[in-house]
């Protein structure tokens, strides 16, 4: 495990704890009471959030904006029970395989 994602799985466990130990004081726990549409809503405003700062151009801002959009990809993926290590095996997975054909293997969905 790299020290970066050291971190990542740092924050998890304590999302992970404030998810089975919940108390009022915790933001975390907050938006898990909230469930999987108020994940998404912080998700969706913290993506928005990213675009704008880029947009901008200042470093620091794009850094922190990307950590709280991080943060809260984080929490949906410990509201849905997924460790962080399936993204990492995902990334992996895809590491030196042109965007363009990884995403043309992929099977089609059909929207219902």
């Amino acid at each position: 495990m790299t020290e970066e994602n050291d971190i990542l799985q740092a924050v998890y466990s304590v999302i992970l704890d404030r998810k089975a130990n919940p108390s009022d004081s915790s933001y975390t726990a907050a938006l898990m009471r909230g469930g999987i549409d108020k994940i998404l809503k912080k998700i969706g405003e913290e993506a928005t959030e990213v675009v704008i700062a880029a947009k901008g151009g200042a470093e620091q801002e794009i850094v922190y904006e990307s950590a709280d959009l991080v943060f809260h990809l984080l929490v949906l993926l410990g509201h849905q029970n997924i460790n962080p290590t399936a993204v990492y095996d995902e990334l992996r997975r895809r590491f030196g395989t042109s965007g363009l054909t990884e995403k043309a293997s992929r099977p089609l969905t059909l929207d219902p």
